[in-house]
């Protein structure tokens, strides 16, 4: 249906602190001239002034979550005036005795305006929908649950 596109660029540089590695820090580029400034997370000598692999991960699950749930939302008639996510990640062995994001906990805050407001089984019901319309939820084996929060007032 669609095809989405990035370039990432690397270029060999000393590391700051570790004479005896390269940098991990890269570019990422994609639509609409956006540059972003990817590292390794600090853990795996990265640095940590820059997004890495594991937060684009979490952050690309959440905003997808999030579209899905605004666009159901607004189908059914509830405005939404506000969502804020803090996603966490997991990265821990997984059963091939590997590294994986294994698990994502999203903990979206969402607060509504106008005359129709969802009673938190509707909310619950968006989340539902959502989540399995998500297409990157879709394409990651991490296990994605959501803890959905009582509407802000």
């Amino acid at each position: 249906m669609s095809v989405h596109e990035a370039a990432v660029h690397w270029q060999h540089a000393p590391h700051t602190t570790d004479p005896n590695t390269y940098s991990r820090n890269h570019r990422v580029s994609l639509n609409g001239n956006q540059q972003v400034e990817v590292s390794a997370s600090v853990e795996f000598k990265g640095d940590a002034n820059c997004a890495d692999p594991e937060q684009m991960l979490i952050s690309a699950v959440s905003s997808c979550h999030m579209l899905f749930f605004l666009a159901i939302a607004e189908m059914q008639g509830f405005k939404v005036a506000s969502y804020q996510d803090d996603p966490k990640g997991y990265l821990e062995r997984n059963d091939k005795k590997g590294m994986a994001i294994t698990r994502i906990e999203l903990s979206p805050r969402i607060t509504f305006s106008g005359d129709k407001a969802p009673d938190q089984k509707a909310i619950d019901n968006i989340h539902s929908k959502a989540h399995s319309n998500c297409f990157i939820r879709n394409s990651v084996t991490a296990e994605v649950t959501i803890n959905s929060l009582p509407p802000a007032v």
